[in-house]
């Protein structure tokens, strides 16, 4: 993951780029626990001040779990490849962790806007359907393809508070 200089500047950057209907309603929350080992953090999309998503150090300690519990069934399958087996479940739970937020912001940082809606990270989509560079032609495209509907429902939220604010009918 690059290096990031504050988080107080990735947040000004992320609210920024909000769109119009939006702006002032989503915030974004970081928070590192200095005091604990590692400084584990936890991270959080807000809507109106309520946590829509959160992706919590604690969600680290259950990927390895779940990773140490494939590795006892079976010892010949790599870590990566046991990433890889669970990363559909992890997607389905939001099993993310603030690392994994972090990580999916600065790529999205670096994405243009139609490859952020494209990407198979579930979290750069929600930062790329929140982005004002999406129109409303994008938009109405979006919901008669109503492709968002296979997304994971932590996902489909997000879409459809975009869809709702732009009044889009769905």
């Amino acid at each position: 993951m690059e290096h990031y200089k504050s988080w107080l500047g990735i947040k000004r950057r992320l609210e920024e780029s909000l769109c119009h209907s939006l702006k002032d309603r989503i915030t974004y929350f970081l928070t590192r626990y200095h005091k604990v080992h590692d400084a584990y953090g936890r991270a959080s999309i807000r809507f109106e001040g309520k946590e829509l998503v959160c992706f919590s150090w604690i969600e680290m300690y259950r990927q390895e779990y779940e990773i140490s519990k494939i590795n006892k069934e079976n010892s010949t399958i790599s870590y990566k490849e046991a990433e890889n087996t669970l990363k559909s479940v992890w997607d389905k739970n939001c099993t993310y962790d603030d690392m994994d937020f972090l990580d999916a912001v600065q790529k999205f940082f670096h994405l243009p806007i139609q490859d952020a809606l494209l990407s198979d990270n579930y979290i750069i989509k929600v930062l790329a359907i929140l982005d004002r560079r999406i129109g409303k032609r994008t938009l109405r495209q979006i919901a008669v393809s109503m492709e968002y509907l296979k997304y994971p429902d932590w996902v489909q939220q997000f879409y459809l508070l975009r869809l709702d604010f732009e009044q889009i009918n769905i």
